[in-house]
């Protein structure tokens, strides 16, 4: 089982704070530092001092790491034209020596479309799915050729495709919860499939709509990586379990029943369960990013034993 980290910048943390994390994430052993892409805070939490940008914290860290992957769960497509997207996506993969990966998703977050001037149109999914072919049809169009694409939201014309990555591919993260079009967008585009937040039973049941759409499509469902994204409270005694999800406004048996909380012991439990219904890798959501002890804990006590 593969543990990377993953956060959420919008709820308050300035670039500082998530270097901090990004390579305390790089010296504990994690595969990679994810980050969410949002501009507005969600809940209570005053956000200060404000949101960062995803693609310029990702070039920061890109020049300030070295092992670890960087990347998004998940770029909002409402956020950036699918050309642009591609020029900065291979400019940080170039940056990062190539290792980034690429999370698109749709857009969804209503509100802070409406707070920054962005447009936020009705059609979302069918604007993602021609994001998705144009960016990474930029990407293979071999150099010295040209890519055109004639969509419904968007149309490239001679385009050089330029700059590249330096990874042959970059890997394309697909996710959620939908029930058709998402598994087939992912058997299509994806490299993984990422579900967010989901019980057992649905993350079960959603690899299977994934293999089956795979199948589908002539693919083989193996080529694909299998993930989960669940927030993480882990602590050596009950207290310290406590004052973790104390410090996130969250409640104990709500996390241990929806995420990944409790002892290192029950955390490998519960990781051990996920891991055999199908997923290969798992995305810890730390939501206080001051608490460094916490990353350390996990590396020391639960990273051991799932390997």
């Amino acid at each position: 089982m593969d543990l990377r980290i993953f956060t959420e910048p919008q709820q308050g943390a300035t670039y500082e704070t998530l270097l901090r994390v990004a390579k305390a994430t790089e010296d504990l052993g994690y595969s990679a530092f994810f980050r969410s892409d949002h501009y507005l805070v969600m809940g209570a939490s005053d956000g200060l001092p404000g949101p960062t940008d995803a693609w310029i914290t990702l070039a920061g860290l890109a020049r300030e790491t070295r092992r670890i992957r960087l990347g998004t769960l998940m770029t909002a497509g409402t956020f950036r034209l699918p050309g642009v997207l591609a020029i900065q996506v291979a400019q940080v993969d170039q940056m990062s020596g190539g290792r980034i990966e690429l999370g698109l998703g749709s857009g969804w977050y209503e509100a802070e479309h409406s707070a920054y001037g962005i447009p936020f149109p009705k059609e979302k999914f069918g604007r993602l799915e021609e994001q998705l072919a144009i960016v990474t049809g930029l990407w293979e169009t071999p150099v010295g050729e040209h890519f055109s694409y004639d969509g419904t939201y968007y149309q490239l014309s001679d385009s050089p495709a330029l700059p590249k990555p330096a990874q042959s591919k970059v890997p394309v993260l697909i996710g959620g919860h939908g029930a058709k079009r998402t598994p087939a967008l992912a058997a299509r585009y994806a490299s993984e499939f990422n579900i967010p937040f989901a019980s057992l039973s649905d993350t079960e049941q959603q690899f299977k709509r994934v293999r089956a759409a795979a199948d589908e499509v002539g693919r083989k469902a193996d080529d694909l990586t299998y993930s989960n994204a669940l927030v993480a409270c882990v602590g050596k005694t009950d207290a310290e379990v406590k004052r973790r999800a104390d410090s996130i406004g969250r409640e104990v048996e709500d996390l241990k029943a929806n995420g990944l909380a409790g002892s290192p012991a029950e955390v490998v439990e519960r990781i051990a369960a996920y891991q055999a219904v199908g997923s290969q890798r798992m995305y810890l959501q730390i939501l206080d990013l001051d608490d460094l002890d916490h990353l350390e804990l996990i590396s020391s006590q639960v990273m051991p034993q799932l390997s």
